[in-house]
């Protein structure tokens, strides 16, 4: 018999009812799903036959989610040793990365499975293993000079406020990651916000970089001068096309690459566990909106009004909420139609928010909240219109 399988059995008898460890059943019950499916069948029919089991559908999200964390590892040691004036060094920026992103990735699925205890004891249910996609999603979406104490605050916001006093996974209709976050930018917007928030500390002997002012690209264009193009003044800084696409420029710890990002949406749709549609309709929705204010540009016009299109799908965080963010099952729509509108609306929101609303220039995390708010809507309204669609009996 497996060894890891012969433990969980042996184990089962401390959480039976009555026992001393009988309150914490759940949390032993989502350790043993990590390593094997559930062992309970439907026992009528219909019987429902599918590899894609929840537990499943999570695991492939997270494996999808870990080149984007290791990535935000080695960037944030790359962006550091750049303010500081130290030579590149794989290694050495790889470890200051792991230094400084591992601990709030700690502090996130600490908390978070937490509270998910917490509220599955109380509840007396099983531990959702969504639980396990939020708490990686958070740190990812984070700056690398996040205090502590704060993604501690975040990710307990996010998963009580965003899911639990909803009744759970399932019952949520915000994306807990992003009620996380959102709380976070509004209750403490220094530390999460501005040009001195996404480039960490680097300390070498008695040396270190004490306070690091880095503009992301975001920031950047606005800075194009009357009449100028801000693709050049994006190139001018050292952000031209490729290091956009790739990734390496200060950002949220795991959402600048947008190659990491396509790849991992490829994937998820290709197994059937993201929503073409969805992502499809973001696409769409910022290129048209993008293209619609091209046409309205003036010599007057802000920079964002010509700013190429395709531009807004590499900066800010875009690839990473409409890979990972968009389409999340449970505060998504469920039908087809609805789930092109929820998608497109989520695209030209983005733009529109970071044209008229610089105070937030991500874009995207607000689109994606602001939208989860009407999702029921979508799919009642798609409903609504295949009902009236039918044939009248007769």
């Amino acid at each position: 018999m497996n060894p890891i399988h012969k433990f969980f059995l042996n184990q089962h008898k401390h959480f039976q009812p009555g026992r001393p460890l009988a309150r914490l059943a759940p949390f032993f019950e989502s350790m043993e799903r990590v390593f094997f499916g559930p062992g309970t069948v439907t026992g009528q029919s219909p019987h429902p036959r599918d590899s894609l089991s929840v537990q499943r559908y999570m695991m492939l999200v997270i494996l999808m989610l870990l080149p984007c964390l290791f990535f935000g590892m080695y960037n944030v040691g790359l962006q550091a040793f750049k303010a500081a004036g130290q030579p590149p060094s794989f290694w050495p920026m790889l470890l200051f990365g792991a230094k400084t992103v591992l601990p709030l990735v700690i502090i996130s699925y600490l908390f978070g499975f937490g509270w998910e205890i917490v509220f599955s004891a109380i509840r007396k249910h099983p531990i959702s293993e969504g639980v396990f996609v939020t708490s990686m999603l958070f740190p990812l979406i984070l700056p690398p000079t996040t205090p502590w104490w704060q993604a501690a605050l975040g990710i307990s916001f996010g998963v009580v406020i965003g899911k639990e006093v909803f009744g759970g996974t399932g019952r949520n209709f915000l994306n807990p990651a992003l009620t996380g976050r959102a709380f976070l930018y509004f209750a403490y917007p220094v530390q999460m916000s501005g040009d001195a928030v996404w480039t960490a500390v680097y300390k070498t002997g008695v040396q270190a970089v004490d306070a690091v002012s880095a503009a992301t690209p975001l920031a950047v264009i606005p800075a194009t001068p009357a009449g100028g193009m801000a693709e050049k003044t994006l190139a001018a800084a050292g952000y031209d096309l490729g290091t956009l696409f790739l990734g390496f420029y200060p950002d949220s710890i795991g959402a600048s690459s947008t190659l990491l990002c396509l790849i991992g949406a490829v994937v998820l749709i290709l197994l059937g566990v993201a929503s073409y549609r969805i992502i499809v309709g973001d696409i769409l929705g910022i290129l048209a909106m993008g293209y619609l204010l091209n046409l309205l540009a003036g010599p007057d016009s802000a920079p964002y009004y010509s700013l190429n299109p395709w531009y807004h799908l590499l900066v800010g965080g875009s690839a990473f909420g409409i890979a990972f963010m968009t389409t999340d099952p449970v505060s998504a729509p469920h039908t087809h139609g609805a789930r092109y509108v929820y998608g497109f609306l989520i695209g030209i929101l983005t733009v529109l928010i970071r044209v008229f609303n610089p105070a937030y220039p991500e874009g995207i995390m607000l689109a994606i909240l602001f939208m989860n708010v009407f999702a029921p809507l979508l799919d009642q309204v798609a409903v609504g219109l295949q009902v009236r669609r039918r044939i009248p009996n007769v």
